[in-house]
């Protein structure tokens, strides 16, 4: 792990933060806490100048993750080279991986066989799990892009990113039509049927070439119940227009450029096309999922990419009171993840038992709300909730937050951070 020390920046966050949070100690003392954890616990430098991020309890790198771990330290790394030579080691490793296996989701720190299950799909030493999602083909996108608008860095932007960009590109083409274009498969055998995919590892039949790109499993590394992931999608349409702007402005590879404007359009007219619904109390909504032939699962999951989370990425549809429909609803009891208990009330994850919340959505709740006021109501539920470890969690029990997943979450430490920084009036430029 990365050498525990002091970094100027980090430091004058802090103090940064305490002083706007004096009326909150036990606020600050948790944002202290969680916002240090990540750099003292689950990082470290390799020899070839890459950054290699653990989860938490599990000793593997997630794309998804590792992005979102590091993206609290985007306003830190401007001022210190240090830890933008983290951040930019992250990115580096993340396309090195993507041109491993760009259907993977987690990687070993070596090629040393390491495996969460030997499942039944194409095989390879550096991966710990082999389940494709979308989101994992967004964050590395998302993060090589924010580290160039927070600091300035563009020493990603590499030869393993542009024939990883490339890759992307390729891998999300073939998904819009993968009933008759994809290799991918995935079984896990003697497992939940949230495990594994159907038909063979194909998974549950889907409509080709109606512009959304498949995805096999969701954020929560749980399979999709139809193929097309509405909110993975929308992150989709998000990154490919980073990556016009990289392809064009640093990259100088204007068929790349025009690759990824005509890939996004098509995804985000087969969302607005596609992913919307109708629903009786709440009005046309996205979907979380649709097969592309009718099909609609009404729902949102507690990780992002979430529909909760759409402002937070950025993506806008064509009607915003769609969106508005959709937050409603999801923050409802009309979405079946969505728990009210003593002790808080929120979105969770059919990953984790009934009726336990998820700090990653609490915090989502926060950062996607305008008011002050509200922002802090947030932040004090968090601050209530953390089992009195002074961390956060994966999800709690609504009534017990004694009751737990996850010891070491560094995803859920990032998000609570990012919303105190969020309050204290700091924020990412995208």
């Amino acid at each position: 792990m990365i050498q525990k020390q002091q970094y100027r920046s980090i430091e004058q966050i802090l103090k940064t933060v305490k002083e706007k949070l004096k009326d909150e100690p036990k606020l600050f003392e948790m944002f202290q806490k969680c916002y240090t954890n990540t750099l003292d616990t689950t990082l470290k430098k390799m020899q070839d100048g890459t950054t290699y991020a653990v989860t938490g309890d599990i000793p593997a790198m997630w794309l998804r993750d590792s992005s979102a771990q590091l993206r609290p330290y985007l306003m830190a790394a401007k001022d210190e080279p240090e830890i933008a030579d983290l951040l930019i080691g992250l990115s580096k490793r993340q396309f090195m991986y993507l041109q491993i296996d760009p259907y993977a989701n987690a990687f070993n720190e070596e090629d040393n066989g390491n495996c969460w299950e030997e499942d039944d799909t194409e095989r390879n030493g550096w991966v710990w799990e082999r389940k494709y999602e979308v989101d994992s083909l967004c964050y590395p996108l998302q993060f090589a892009y924010l580290i160039w608008k927070n600091t300035g860095h563009t020493e990603q932007f590499d030869e393993a990113f542009h024939e990883g960009a490339k890759k992307i590109i390729e891998v999300f083409s073939t998904e819009q039509y993968h009933e008759e274009k994809s290799p991918y498969h995935f079984v896990r055998k003697n497992t939940y049927f949230t495990d594994t995919l159907s038909r063979n590892g194909k998974g549950a039949l889907v409509k080709s070439g109606i512009g959304m790109t498949w995805s096999g499993f969701r954020p929560s590394d749980d399979a999709c119940t139809y193929g097309y992931l509405v909110p993975s999608n929308m992150f989709a349409v998000v990154v490919l227009r980073y990556l016009e702007e990289i392809a064009g402005d640093i990259l100088h590879d204007f068929k790349l450029k025009n690759d990824a404007t005509t890939l996004r359009k098509q995804i985000y007219e087969g969302i607005e096309s596609y992913g919307i619904t109708k629903t009786e109390e709440f009005g046309d909504v996205y979907a979380y999922e649709t097969d592309g032939y009718g099909q609609y699962h009404l729902m949102d999951d507690a990780n992002v990419p979430s529909l909760l989370s759409m402002t937070y990425l950025g993506y806008q549809g064509k009607n915003k009171e769609v969106a508005e429909h959709t937050r409603r609803f999801i923050l409802s009891e009309g979405n079946p993840y969505y728990y009210e208990g003593s002790k808080a009330a929120g979105i969770g994850s059919p990953h984790t038992p009934t009726k336990y919340i998820w700090h990653i959505a609490l915090a989502m709740e926060g950062l996607t709300v305008t008011s002050k006021e509200r922002k802090l109501e947030t932040l004090h539920i968090l601050a209530a909730t953390d089992g009195g470890t002074g961390l956060m969690h994966e999800g709690f029990h609504v009534d017990d937050d004694t009751k737990y997943t996850r010891e070491w979450f560094s995803w859920a430490n990032a998000m609570f951070s990012e919303l105190v920084l969020d309050y204290c009036g700091y924020f990412i430029e995208r």
